[in-house]
């Protein structure tokens, strides 16, 4: 099994403040890091897990048995996590965790069509039985729908020239291999751009990737559900690692734990202000060690917020 080295570990876990006979749900097993250490803690407790991924589940199966058997994994998205508790008889929780990156063995495997590092069918699916792949997004979209999600999704700035490229080209022939996109992607870039540092595709595949997955719905279903599920002094713990996710995921936390001074566009008075559910334990997110950073350079953009329940 590859091992995915799991950015912030430590740190999340931490913030996460475990209770051995707690309730703990990880909404992103991926290659079981965060799990493992999460269900290390646990005596009595029990933890449960996510993935889209029927491949990450079944490689961290084994994994989290050598620790315990307190552990329920479960192949659905995170957005249901509220109606796949409940199924399960759970209401309440000590702890919610959330890794937003992508797994290195899915950018790894080159079958995935994740990467623009190898030639592969164009794919991007999280959930492998899943019908919809990056091959429809880049055939099928119209130019301005496409246009969009490039630029929403991916902050590419030559969303529209790329999005144009594309349209013409599959009038051809479909556009089947992630090689023929990275080409097409090439030829819409300036040669400026192309000698700045980083991958030309990077920002494309990345748009590609979410709308495949519909990992911004997803995400904000999540936030909307996740903290209702804690109880008093439980927390939730949210690793980003783009600047998209975080947007979101401080502007949630922000909503929940920031006291309103108006209501109906009429300031309130001192008494009348009503004090939030929630407090965001985290006014500026922590970030990867230098050591980590070092070891890993994958952790360079992670973010982590944590939000609690009071």
């Amino acid at each position: 099994m590859q091992r995915h080295v799991s950015v912030l570990l430590q740190e999340a876990v931490d913030a996460l403040a475990i209770k051995p006979d707690g309730t703990y749900v990880d909404l992103t097993l991926g290659r079981a890091g965060h799990s493992a250490a999460i269900l290390s803690q646990l005596r009595g407790g029990h933890l449960y897990a996510f993935d889209l991924d029927a491949e990450a589940i079944k490689e961290s199966q084994s994994r989290l048995r050598e620790i315990g058997d307190g552990f329920t994994l479960i192949h659905a998205s995170f957005a249901n996590v509220a109606s796949e508790l409940a199924s399960r008889g759970v209401t309440e929780v000590d702890g919610i965790l959330a890794d937003l990156g992508v797994s290195s063995p899915q950018f790894d495997d080159a079958e995935r069509g994740f990467s623009y590092r190898f030639d592969a069918r164009l794919d991007m699916r999280m959930d492998q039985d899943g019908p919809f792949s990056a091959y429809d997004v880049v055939n099928t979209y119209p130019l301005p729908r496409l246009t969009e999600v490039l630029r929403d999704y991916g902050d590419e700035p030559d969303a529209y020239r790329i999005a144009k490229a594309i349209v013409k080209a599959r009038e051809k022939a479909p556009i089947e291999t992630t090689f023929q996109l990275v080409d097409l992607i090439k030829g819409c870039k300036s040669s400026k751009a192309l000698a700045k540092k980083g991958h030309p595709a990077k920002q494309t595949f990345q748009a590609l990737r979410i709308e495949v997955n519909q990992e911004q719905a997803a995400l904000q279903t999540m936030l909307a559900e996740a903290p209702s599920l804690l109880r008093k002094g439980g927390r939730l713990a949210i690793i980003t690692f783009m600047s998209l996710d975080d947007r979101t995921v401080k502007k949630a936390f922000a909503s929940l734990s920031v006291i309103e001074g108006e209501r109906h566009g009429i300031a309130l008075r001192p008494e009348q202000l009503e004090e939030p559910e929630f407090e965001t334990l985290t006014r500026k997110p922590i970030l990867p060690s230098a050591e980590e950073l070092s070891s890993n350079p994958r952790s360079a953009s992670a973010k982590l917020r944590v939000l609690v329940k009071k």
